[in-house]
């Protein structure tokens, strides 16, 4: 990660956001402090992502009803966190 003063910052701005484009990450320091970082933004999820991961919560909670174990929210909980341990 590359370190920059704001006095460098400012006078090469543009040439910072090049290499952050290219995925570098920089960071930008006052006195020698770090006080900002430049880094590439992920693209948010677009309408159609958004769509699909709430069908597929409703689809889980559907699920959920139709296998009916009678698990309360704990038990739950407790299957899971032993899976995880596997």
């Amino acid at each position: 990660m590359k370190q920059v003063g704001i006095f460098e910052a400012k006078t090469h701005l543009s040439s910072l956001l090049d290499a952050v484009e290219q995925g570098d990450e920089i960071t930008i320091t006052r006195h020698g402090k770090p006080v900002a970082k430049l880094v590439q933004i992920k693209d948010e999820l677009t309408a159609d992502q958004i769509a699909e991961r709430r069908q597929a919560i409703r689809n889980l909670r559907q699920l959920a009803r139709d296998l009916q174990t009678g698990a309360s929210p704990a038990e739950l909980k407790s299957w899971i966190d032993e899976g995880r341990r596997c």
